[in-house]
């Protein structure tokens, strides 16, 4: 059976949302799926074997990226003694198109990611405003073809 990670961080409940949709899609696809909020996670998580990992962070701040309070801390701590090669990523996360960094959060991950020698099987998923079940489901069915 294929494993999968999702750790998430979120404020309003939205990429929690997400997150959880992931999981359910997962499971129902035949995936062991461990669901970690980013509070409760450490960079030791990407220690564990997983064939996916799954990044979920809102953003913030309107006129400057701001990640989600609870997952700066994680994010800090993804520095260049942490090695992601061999291992696969997708990244999501909520904005609202009508900051100047629409999602931001996730350019940021991708690139810490890619630095560290992560492979992102497949576009991101930003998701402006309310998270939908069909457009996640959607993306993630994508994710899985791809990786």
């Amino acid at each position: 059976m294929k494993k999968a990670l999702i750790v998430y961080g979120s404020s309003t409940g939205n990429t929690e949302f997400a997150a959880e949709t992931i999981e359910s899609f997962l499971s129902e696809n035949g995936y062991e799926v461990a669901l970690t909020d980013v509070s409760n996670a450490g960079i030791d998580i990407f220690d564990e074997t997983h064939d996916l990992f799954f990044i979920g962070c809102s953003t913030w701040g309107e006129d400057e990226i701001e990640l989600q309070e609870d997952f700066e801390p994680f994010y800090e701590d993804m520095t260049g003694s942490l090695s992601l090669k061999k291992k696969n990523f997708a990244i999501f996360g909520c904005g609202d198109s009508s900051y100047t960094y629409f999602c931001g959060a996730v350019d940021m991950l991708e690139e810490r990611v890619r630095r560290l020698g992560g492979n992102l099987v497949c576009d991101s998923l930003r998701i402006d405003g309310e998270p939908e079940e069909e457009e996640i489901d959607e993306w993630v069915q994508g994710v899985t073809n791809a990786a």
